[in-house]
């Protein structure tokens, strides 16, 4: 059994780490956030400790190391842009890091927490669930068949990610770009993650449309052109959609086929900590290719090419 701390446990994705942790028999001993609503420690770790101040839990993560009860493993699910800080409170403290998306917002903040990495000696995991999803991986070996027989193939791929938010998104730090990372980043760094574990680098990347409730663009990997979209605004739900009363809509389309991965996310967690405790897991270079694509479209401007449009931008 491993001794887990958790950093964001009031947050939206943090009932699912307590699940993993739960599921793969060990023990979350101290749990971490400056908001108090964290009943939900009751139906997985009652006898956990909680705090509300970031010095009092750094305190007590070192009383607890000295009196030989040592944390292993340090969850984070924390805003983005902490993601950085948290991840080194973790292995100052002796303890690997498992890291929620996006790992960092920067290129250039993976490569400084290489450096910590290698002089702590423990290691820099990200959460990136979608490699683990059975459609995806299906679809990773339906791609490398295809390829293995035709070297050149490039597929031409559609991405729509509709996750509706209310009007409390944008007053949360998820609003904030400085914060989030945007759009493209809170909501899609773990597709741009799936499409480079699938179909290979980067070689070109054109944003198309930057709103606060909505990005969407082109981007050339070596095997695929894909057209993407997200948006956090219910209007853009297909009607269909609506009518079945459900606030989100995926999509993936490979040469005009629909790639179904609507179901299997609940346990995705639980499969990634199964990972990591079994030697596995990814690290700091597999984040990378991910986290340089959403820098990109963040910090570039709006292209006038609008050769290889989602057809979703015309509702705009």
């Amino acid at each position: 059994m491993k001794n887990f701390a958790l950093i964001g446990a009031a947050g939206y994705i943090a009932p699912r780490h307590m699940k993993a942790i739960l599921e793969t028999g060990n023990k979350l001993v101290a749990a971490l956030d400056k908001n108090d609503s964290v009943g939900i420690i009751d139906s997985h770790f009652p006898e956990a400790d909680f705090f509300v101040e970031y010095e009092r839990f750094d305190r007590h993560i070192d009383l607890l190391k000295r009196k030989g009860t040592k944390i292993d493993y340090v969850s984070i699910a924390s805003p983005n842009y902490l993601h950085d800080s948290h991840i080194r409170f973790a292995l100052r403290h002796d303890a690997h890091a498992i890291c929620e998306k996006p790992l960092v917002l920067n290129p250039h903040n993976i490569d400084a927490l290489k450096i910590v990495q290698e002089e702590t000696g423990k290691n820099i995991y990200n959460i990136l669930q979608l490699r683990l999803h059975p459609s995806i991986i299906e679809l990773k070996k339906f791609v490398s068949n295809e390829i293995a027989r035709n070297p050149d193939k490039v597929f031409d791929v559609d991405l729509t990610y509709l996750t509706s938010r209310g009007h409390w998104y944008f007053t949360s730090w998820k609003g904030f770009e400085e914060k989030s990372g945007g759009i493209a980043t809170n909501i899609g760094v773990h597709f741009y993650d799936m499409l480079g574990w699938i179909f290979g680098d980067l070689k070109f990347n054109e944003a198309h449309l930057k709103q606060a409730d909505a990005n969407a663009g082109y981007l050339e990997f070596e095997h695929a052109r894909v057209r993407w979209f997200l948006s956090v605004n219910y209007d853009y739900i297909p009607d269909d959609i609506k009518e079945t009363g459900m606030r989100t809509y995926r999509s993936i389309t490979v040469d005009n086929k629909e790639i179904e991965f609507s179901g299997g996310f609940t346990d995705l967690h639980t499969l990634s900590y199964q990972d990591i405790l079994n030697g596995g897991g990814f690290g700091l270079e597999e984040a990378r290719k991910s986290i340089e694509i959403v820098s990109q479209i963040r910090n570039q401007n709006i292209s006038n090419n609008k050769t290889e449009i989602h057809p979703f931008v015309n509702k705009f």
